[in-house]
């Protein structure tokens, strides 16, 4: 690492993001976010998400508390959190085009899009700031 990262904007929007990933994971489960026509071969895809989801969420908790307390772990851990978010975000991304879910409804495009570009675009910028 050629740099020790100081600001504050990074581990808080990590900490953001892995609370929003928590709690996708909980409505997924509990209220039922899948789409309404999803392909056959969707849920076998999502049941695979939860638990590198959950471990990038509690590694990108852990990291931004760290990196809050500038301990210098923090960073190297959130460089690994952020190369999980964007090969994850791309993963996801891959499936729904050749899938079609962002064609099921105008509902699943913004949440699946949304989800999906934050995952790409706030890994990217991660890496790009603690590099």
């Amino acid at each position: 690492m050629s740099s020790t990262y100081s600001g504050k904007s990074v581990p808080i929007l990590a900490i953001i993001t892995a609370v929003g990933i928590l709690l996708f994971w909980l409505g997924f489960f509990t209220i039922g976010m899948a789409p309404d026509n999803p392909p056959p071969c969707y849920f076998a895809y999502e049941h695979a998400f939860p638990l590198p989801d959950i471990v990038m969420a509690f590694v990108m908790i852990a990291a931004g508390y760290l990196m809050l307390k500038k301990i210098q772990v923090g960073q190297s851990l959130m460089l690994a959190a952020a190369g999980a978010l964007t090969f994850l975000g791309l993963l996801d991304f891959s499936f729904n085009m050749q899938n079609g879910i962002y064609a099921i409804s105008t509902m699943d495009m913004i949440l699946n899009g949304f989800i999906n570009a934050w995952s790409v675009l706030f890994g990217a910028f991660m890496i790009g700031k603690l590099k």
